[in-house]
């Protein structure tokens, strides 16, 4: 279906007049990034915050659908579907192409949009056109190397960590080299820049600049948000006058779009006013599990310390308790022990073959690495806490999961990831 220019006017985020009627969500189904920001810290189950990169649960891609679909019900003019993160995009292309093709054919006459870094998007712009992405937002703080590699600790390209100025020139070739591709496509394209002082809010004009000359269709020059426990912790927020300059000089280029909410990557609703209910719903449908053929998987894996509570977190489970499905309700086919802790991902791996058997593992806790490999290799990770048959019940009768207490406690903090050598 080809997107018209006056169905793209229907976007809130390009258009200020849509802001006010037209509704968007974020589907968080990115998790992985392959650059670290210095204002970037990507915490998980930060509920009462609103920035990019902060999401309260990551949804499988089979999971947004769902998750959309009970939207569709609660929101009014659901208008726009779009993935930012809370890592890249294509950082997660797999997830993020496998949702937009599930996305796609439910939702047709959607709105369809995605934010990147650009770094790993060129390979993936045809594909994304012919699933009908019509609008493209490439995050570029600068246009010098020098500039840009004050800003991000490293950049992961190919499978490689490139850090300082050899990173951020991969990246800005990377970046620069999508704007012509994504407007031969017919695609929007908006460029961010995170005005950061004394970094490169006298640089921003020349980002509009390059990318004007390029192709780009609008810029939003965007005020630092100074977030703890990154190397910009300590930076000043510009005020509203070195805002005002920024933009003022970057609109002789590109026209500005001004009326940003600087969403969180699981925002839903109208900007500005996101639905408050969207961590609890998202929590219930990234438990769900997949309805699919599991007769070779006929068990459920928990960690548990005592065989009556979901109550351990995978990486310091020493065993995991076998459940079956029998007519008299659920019982304890065994206790396997776990592979032992280190090894990296080689334990996960280990695990996986452990649980061939099982359609889905409960745990109180788990890092990203070893839920995506555990998930990859056909074991649906889901984290609750609370009884073990409520757990249980929702695996084998695809029903939502209630955690019986809040599992804040039993969450793996932004420093986890899933190495492997065990908690605390």
């Amino acid at each position: 279906m080809e997107m018209t220019e006056e169905r793209k006017q229907a976007h809130p985020c390009f258009n200020l007049e849509a802001k006010h009627t037209n509704a968007r969500v974020h589907l968080p189904v990115a998790p992985k990034c392959n650059i670290q920001c210095n204002y970037c810290n990507r915490k998980y189950d930060c509920v009462n915050e609103s920035r990019p990169g902060v999401t309260s649960s990551v949804l499988a891609p089979f999971q947004a659908v769902e998750y959309l679909k009970e939207l569709e019900k609660r929101i009014e003019n659901l208008t726009v579907i779009g993935i930012a993160g809370p890592g890249d995009p294509f950082a997660n292309a797999e997830e993020t192409l496998e949702t937009m093709r599930r996305v796609s054919k439910e939702f047709p006459d959607k709105i369809f949009c995605l934010s990147t870094n650009g770094l790993n998007l060129e390979p993936y712009i045809d594909e994304i056109a012919d699933l009908n992405v019509s609008h493209v937002t490439i995050t570029i703080n600068a246009v010098d190397p020098g500039i840009t590699a004050r800003i991000y600790k490293w950049v992961r390209y190919n499978k490689k960590v490139y850090r300082g100025e050899e990173g951020a020139a991969i990246m800005l070739e990377r970046q620069l080299a999508c704007i012509p591709k994504l407007k031969a496509r017919g695609i929007t394209v908006k460029i961010n820049s995170i005005i950061i002082p004394g970094i490169n809010e006298e640089h921003i004009p020349e980002v509009a600049r390059k990318c004007a000359e390029l192709g780009a269709d609008v810029i939003n020059c965007i005020p630092l948000i100074p977030t703890a426990e990154t190397p910009f912790e300590t930076v000043e927020k510009p005020d509203t006058r070195m805002i005002f300059k920024v933009r003022t000089l970057s609109s002789d280029f590109l026209p500005i779009m001004s009326h940003c909410a600087r969403c969180s990557a699981d925002a839903a609703g109208l900007l500005g006013q996101d639905l408050s209910e969207t961590h609890i719903l998202l929590k219930e449908y990234s438990s769900r599990a997949e309805e699919m053929e599991t007769t070779d998987r006929p068990y459920v894996a928990v960690a548990t310390d005592e065989g009556l509570l979901v109550n351990l977190h995978l990486g310091e489970a020493l065993r995991l308790y076998i459940f079956e499905q029998s007519p008299k309700g659920f019982k304890i086919l065994e206790i396997r022990d776990t592979p032992q802790k280190g090894g990296g991902d080689k334990r996960w791996l280990d695990m996986a073959r452990l649980l061939k058997d099982c359609r889905a593992i409960l745990v109180s806790g788990v890092g990203e690495n070893p839920k995506a490999m555990l998930n990859g290799c056909g074991v649906h990770v889901v984290e609750m806490t609370g009884l073990i048959d409520e757990g249980l019940e929702g695996i084998y009768n695809n029903k939502i999961i209630r955690s019986l207490t809040k599992p804040d406690s039993f969450k793996c903090g932004s420093g986890c990831n899933g190495s492997a050598k065990g908690c605390g």
